[in-house]
Parts: structure tokens; C-alpha cells; sequence
């Protein structure tokens, strides 16, 4: 039986990387066609989101499973909630993925934001893509140096966000109301995604450590 248990762990760890792993592809591709007005990478992204929360729920069921039948305690029991918190931050980031999507898709054929704030976007998804990729390194390897990259990446991120406020709404801001509007959704989309790897990255660091990581660190 605990040759059992220590495979449906294992099991849970090899979801939560495979969750992660599309979550990955699903940020590139949507900052993509965010970046370059690319209607068709933007559907697909939209697509292939329910894969995300699919595989999110078939992990959940999986994990509660596991409490009901095998009971478990201490570090195993801290295991098989942590994935129940982490699935659902996979998931919420493949959401922040495809609404970075849709606004690609409702946009065309025209860009989402004006020229003066794409260097900014470019910048914001380069980050992102970044932050996903450190996760499935981190979800594989529980490697404290990446948890604390992603929370450095996530500090760049929050800069960022804050720039694409201070500009749309200074004197010198040209852009229509449906392009303030568009820039401040795109910004914070960017921004939540990477709050929810900082979140995931947290609770690998108490797996691996047992010290909790304070929100203000």
C-alpha cells in the first residue's frame, strides 16, 4: 500500500508539471499573437484552454482521491493539499493567458495597444514566458534558486504594470478610451499571471524548506 501511495504522489507531481508545461505553451503563444495581431495563434490559445482546465480537474479529482482513501499526514498531507492550491493557480493562469488572447482576437486586424506602450508589452510577455518556463523547472525539481527567480521576474512584471498606469494616465497619454481601456486589462492580465506563478512558487519553497515565505518578501 505505500509503494501505492508514494506512486499516486508521484503521479500528482508528474500532473502538476504536465498543467504547467501547457500553461507554458499557452502564455507564449498568446503573447504572441497579442504582440503581433495574430488572430489565428489567438483562437487557438482560446481553444485549447479548456485542455488546461481539464487536466486541472482531472488532478483535483486525483488529489482528493488520495486524502479520502489514504489518509495522509505531515509532509504527504501538506503534498496533496499544496496541488490542490497549485492546480488551481495553473488554471487561473491559462485563463490570464487566454484573455490576453481574446483581446488580440477582438482587436484585429489592428494592435491591441498604441506604439508608444509595445516595447512595454513586449517586455511584460518576454517575462511571462519566462516565469512559466521557471515554473515547470521549479514544479520538476523543487529548486528554491528558481522559486526565488520567478519572484524576482514578478517584481520586473509589477514595475512594468505600474509604468503602463503612469502613462496612460499622464497629460501627454494620446490614446483613445478603448485603447486606455485595452491597455489597463492587458496590463493587469500580464501582472495576475505572474502574482499566481509568485503564489505557486510559495508553496513549493514550504515544501521543499518547511519555512513560509511572507507575501511582502
Amino acid at each position: 500500500m505505500r509503494e501505492l501511495f508514494q506512486q499516486e504522489l508521484r503521479e500528482v507531481q508528474e500532473r502538476l508539471v504536465e498543467i504547467a508545461g501547457f500553461v507554458s505553451v499557452s502564455i507564449d503563444s498568446a503573447t504572441r499573437a497579442f504582440n503581433d495581431s495574430d488572430v489565428s495563434l489567438a483562437e487557438t490559445v482560446i481553444a485549447n484552454d479548456e485542455r488546461i482546465d481539464y487536466a486541472a480537474r482531472e488532478l483535483d479529482e486525483l488529489a482528493i482521491n488520495i486524502l479520502a482513501r489514504q489518509a495522509p499526514v505531515a509532509r504527504d498531507l501538506r503534498i496533496v493539499v499544496s496541488a490542490l492550491r497549485i492546480s488551481a493557480s495553473l488554471e487561473r493562469m491559462g485563463d490570464m493567458a487566454e484573455h490576453i488572447a481574446q483581446l488580440a482576437r477582438y482587436r484585429f486586424p489592428d494592435k491591441v495597444v498604441p506604439k508608444p506602450l509595445r516595447h512595454t508589452f513586449a517586455e511584460m510577455g518576454a517575462l511571462d514566458v519566462a516565469i512559466a518556463k521557471k515554473l515547470v523547472t521549479l514544479l520538476e525539481t523543487e529548486d528554491v534558486e528558481v522559486a526565488e527567480e520567478i519572484r524576482g521576474d514578478d517584481d520586473r512584471i509589477d514595475a512594468l504594470h505600474l509604468s503602463v498606469f503612469d502613462k496612460v494616465l499622464s497629460e501627454t497619454w494620446k490614446g483613445a478610451a478603448v485603447d486606455t481601456v485595452d491597455a489597463t486589462l492587458a496590463s493587469r492580465y500580464h501582472e495576475r499571471f505572474a502574482d499566481h506563478a509568485v503564489s505557486i512558487a510559495k508553496k513549493v519553497q514550504y515544501l521543499a524548506t518547511g519555512d513560509w515565505v511572507a507575501a511582502s518578501a
